[in-house]
């Protein structure tokens, strides 16, 4: 048998080698793709499950006018306000009654809408009225009245707003308080209590130097108005930080 001429084993040659070193480029590349499929896999499988909230509690310093508040991230609603800084509001969210943040424990109430009557939502800024809505009453609401007074759920008394109002179906509901003015709260009450939602009552106070704190929740928790009201107050005041306001740039960090 004649021997391979060298031409053809210097062909043989350099096909095997560059076949051999095409393969070898295209195991490393499959090998890279299959670990950065997987860290990032893992990365936006655990963004998905937490659906834009967190469960860090690290504390973030916000500026909001003349007041400042060191708040836990994880009870920080939103992803882009989880930064130091000034701010024109911050919204929250918290547990009730625990008045917690978001958590692994916890994360139903937080994803599943069945289970977020049981949340109360916050929206903290600087005031743009110089009475909440307690002081209110009198000078603004009293003229949107229509209509006698009504028992309204919880030992509250109910009050029609006139149509023209722009309330759309809200009623205004009172109570009076030892030492303090009525607390009142605007509600859409539902027709029945399972077509409630989140945040069909709102009410809101004033804080701090100039802060306003408004708050909502579901009408299922009325029965809760004055501990609601309290711990809100609470909350926000025991966060309170006006020793010191320092001028903070946005963006030095999120904590997503």
């Amino acid at each position: 048998m004649a021997s391979p001429s060298p031409a053809a084993i210097h062909e043989t040659t350099m096909i095997s080698s560059g076949f051999i070193y095409r393969l070898t480029a295209a195991v490393a590349v499959l090998a890279a793709l299959t670990v950065a499929i997987s860290v990032g896999g893992r990365s936006l499988g655990q963004h998905i499950s937490l659906a834009g909230h967190t469960d860090s509690t690290r504390q973030i310093a916000i500026t909001i006018g003349d007041d400042s508040v060191r708040l836990a991230a994880n009870t920080i609603r939103f992803a882009s306000e989880r930064m130091d800084g000034a701010a024109e509001r911050i919204d929250l969210y918290l547990t009730w009654p625990q008045m917690q943040g978001y958590s692994e424990a916890n994360r139903l109430r937080f994803n599943d809408i069945s289970q977020s009557s049981t949340l109360i939502f916050l929206q903290l800024g600087q005031s743009t009225m110089s009475r909440d809505m307690s002081g209110r009453m009198d000078p603004i609401y009293f003229h949107l009245i229509e209509g006698l007074p009504f028992a309204g759920p919880h030992g509250l008394t109910a009050h029609h707003l006139r149509a023209d109002a722009g309330y759309g179906g809200e009623v205004l509901l009172t109570a009076p308080r030892i030492g303090k003015p009525d607390f009142v709260v605007r509600c859409l009450l539902p027709t029945a209590p399972d077509k409630a939602t989140s945040g069909d009552c709102q009410r809101d106070i004033k804080v701090g130097k100039d802060l306003s704190v408004l708050y909502r929740f579901s009408s299922t928790l009325l029965t809760d108005w004055e501990h609601i009201d309290a711990a809100v107050q609470t909350f926000v005041e025991s966060r309170l930080d006006n020793s010191k306001r320092p001028a903070f740039n946005r963006g030095l960090g999120t904590d997503r």
